[in-house]
């Protein structure tokens, strides 16, 4: 599944924390190589997915608010697709979400192609674990034949949705994935793998 013509291109996954102070996971893939780190402000963030200058960024956090109410079209079309995501008024999300709108526009201000994601929503379309279990996820991602960082023991579960955030993204660019929403309000990334 990881094996393509984009062997080589450079994606960058982010689970981003909510806050500064909470660990986001970031991940880089290059062919079947991942680095896994840990970071925390905004500032770093930033300056680590920068420095490695990726085709494409996918983050695992809402990156748009809902023009009405509290759902977006993205979010009620992905629970009728069974798969369970935040919107970003339900509490505790809009603080994630003001900071993921933040990076993404920087990103972009830097010519960065950047999409949200779901990782949670990848495993279950992927056939992978969607429990919260870091061995199990950890080993159907070594399953895969990724190498790297994915190899080390203790990883935790922000550092592995980076990694799966980024196999998305390869996905993406591979033309493997559906928008799911619309782009007034914000479209979610999810692999089709069907196409």
């Amino acid at each position: 599944m990881i094996k393509n013509a984009s062997e080589k291109r450079k994606v960058v996954g982010i689970d981003l924390a909510g806050v500064e102070n909470r660990p986001t996971g970031w991940a880089l893939l290059r062919g079947s190589y991942v680095k896994i780190l840990t970071l925390y402000s905004d500032k770093e963030i930033l300056r680590k997915t920068l420095e490695v200058h990726p085709l494409i960024v996918a983050i695992d956090a809402p990156l748009t608010l809902p023009r009405n109410g509290k759902m977006r079209l993205a979010d009620r079309e992905m629970k009728k697709l069974g798969c369970a995501v935040l919107p970003p008024l339900f509490p505790g999300m809009k603080k994630l979400t003001l900071r993921g709108a933040h990076l993404a526009s920087k990103m972009r201000e830097n010519n960065l192609e950047v999409i949200e994601v779901h990782p949670t929503s990848s495993r279950k379309l992927l056939g992978l674990p969607i429990i919260k279990d870091v061995e199990k996820i950890r080993y159907s991602l070594l399953k895969l034949g990724l190498k790297g960082d994915i190899k080390k023991d203790k990883l935790t579960i922000h550092e592995l949705d980076a990694v799966v955030a980024a196999l998305t993204a390869k996905l993406h660019l591979c033309g493997k994935t559906v928008k799911v929403g619309d782009e007034k309000e914000g479209c979610i990334i999810i692999p089709n793998l069907n196409v």
